[in-house]
């Protein structure tokens, strides 16, 4: 693939194309040819949960996502549960322990429902893990193939910060392209949950960015990280002034692989009066890992219309926001009413190359760790610096009433 974009063929699965993905999530052009570390896309994000078998039910019910395949004790996996759920290119996947020596236990006990792998598609695992070694990182699993009836998927993982890693997955092998519903392992699954009579066919179509949170002094080493072992270039650069409010402060690189399909924006706290939702999270996650998951849709509103209606929690933004003359001399036209936008709390930026619309839910689990956020772009690449600090003082609210702050 030279200067050109193609699907992946979870994208062709869901029926998206080149010109939706590039306002979806700003999709770009690139060489893989010359990059040595090619990353096609995401693969699937991989959870560590307390109850894989309820979560699965509340990504489905709550999140409008379909569950396509399993692994479990029924065919032959007797330390956990696992089940793959898709929306959109998107696939998540929920393990959860089943065995009681499972070491998901340990990891659940120490980090809580949380990301423990950030799978990426690449053309030549091969490739990849020579550079990575080459360029210094830990490689955790050695390539191997995975063969069942559907094929063959050659494998491996590369350490990143903390306990998170990379499982780089190749799923074109000696020309032949994996069919089975997700891995070696699994089995073809249906939901038993019905959605209700009008429900959209799914709420979000991809994935945007994954946001990792590191310890203070950690971030230019894990920024470097992704520049030398992947290839990924630096995006964006927000620190003082940009992301700090009256008590707290953070500050956050963003990199991105070639075709802009994996984003991930690197956070770490700074020093500031009062405790930044960075120092909360490394807290009680006990470490670095993934805070946030971007889900973009082509449409927030009823996005964030049918979330709520599901019983998702999202952060409050005052009316204040919506009324500040100087915010909206900036954000100028946008596709609906600014009180379409306020009605539902949903954020407005707007850079040089366009506008987005986003807006952030609590926390997902027990834990002040991991939360989504819902983006929808128009034409702007950014991660909407205008709303840092609107953001971070709804996110202070939280922590506050939590007796975090």
């Amino acid at each position: 693939m030279t200067d050109t974009l193609d699907l992946t063929p979870q994208e062709r699965e869901a029926d998206l194309d080149i010109e939706q993905l590039k306002q979806l999530v700003g999709l770009v052009e690139y060489d893989e040819t010359k990059d040595p570390f090619p990353v096609t896309g995401w693969d699937a994000i991989v959870f560590v949960v307390g109850n894989a078998t309820q979560a699965a039910h509340y990504y489905q019910s709550a999140w409008g996502m379909e569950l396509v395949a399993y692994s479990g004790p029924e065919n032959g996996q007797r330390d956990h549960k696992s089940f793959v759920l898709k929306s959109g290119s998107i696939r998540f996947v929920l393990n959860g322990a089943v065995s009681p020596d499972s070491p998901l236990i340990e990891h659940h006990a120490k980090h809580g429902d949380g990301v423990v792998d950030i799978s990426l598609e690449v053309p030549d695992v091969d490739k990849c893990v020579a550079q990575a070694k080459a360029a210094g990182a830990r490689v955790v699993r050695e390539p191997e193939n995975l063969t069942d009836e559907f094929g063959t998927v050659r494998m491996a993982s590369i350490g990143t910060y903390g306990e998170t890693v990379h499982t780089l997955v190749q799923r074109v092998v000696d020309g032949q392209t994996y069919a089975g519903p997700y891995l070696p392992g699994y089995v073809a699954k249906s939901s038993t949950y019905e959605k209700r009579e009008g429900a959209p066919k799914r709420l979000f179509q991809a994935l945007d960015h994954i946001v990792g949170n590191v310890e203070l002094g950690k971030m230019d080493e894990w920024v470097a990280f992704y520049n030398r072992v992947m290839g990924f270039v630096n995006m964006a650069e927000f620190i003082g002034d940009d992301i700090a409010t009256d008590y707290s402060a953070l500050m956050s690189k963003v990199v991105a692989n070639g075709n802009h399909r994996v984003k991930f924006p690197l956070n770490e706290p700074a020093i500031a009066k009062k405790k930044s939702q960075i120092d909360e999270y490394l807290e009680f996650y006990n470490g670095p890992g993934a805070q946030h998951l971007a889900l973009a849709t082509g449409d927030i509103l009823r996005t964030v219309d049918e979330l709520r209606a599901n019983g998702i929690e999202f952060l409050d933004t005052p009316d204040s926001y919506y009324e500040d003359p100087e915010l909206r001399a900036r954000i100028g036209e946008v596709r609906v009413p600014i009180e379409e936008l306020q009605s539902r709390k949903i954020l407005v930026d707007r850079d040089e190359d366009g506008y987005l619309l986003q807006i952030f839910t609590k926390p997902l689990g027990d834990r002040p760790t991991v939360f989504f956020e819902i983006i929808e772009r128009h034409g702007s690449l950014g991660f909407g610096k205008g709303n840092f600090k609107a953001l971070f003082e709804a996110i202070e609210r939280e922590q506050d009433a939590r007796g975090n702050l």
